[in-house]
């Protein structure tokens, strides 16, 4: 059985730089990663899709001419 870790929001906005409201529009425009109802009034992120999010970026980053 694969073990998958969770992310609540905060974890999300330190990983990735983004505060909350920056994160629900990507999410509403399909950007990025969804979230998972963990509860009534919770929701938590996969944390391998929000690694291939920020791996995403830095491809996409490295192909586009800057180094890091």
């Amino acid at each position: 059985m694969t073990s998958h870790q969770l992310l609540r929001l905060k974890q999300v906005e330190l990983k990735t730089g983004l505060k909350r409201s920056q994160i629900y529009l990507y999410m509403k425009d399909g950007t990025f990663p969804s979230s998972i109802k963990i509860g009534p009034a919770s929701v938590a992120w996969l944390e391998s899709e929000i690694d291939d999010w920020i791996n995403l970026k830095l491809a996409n980053r490295l192909t586009h001419g800057r180094e890091i």
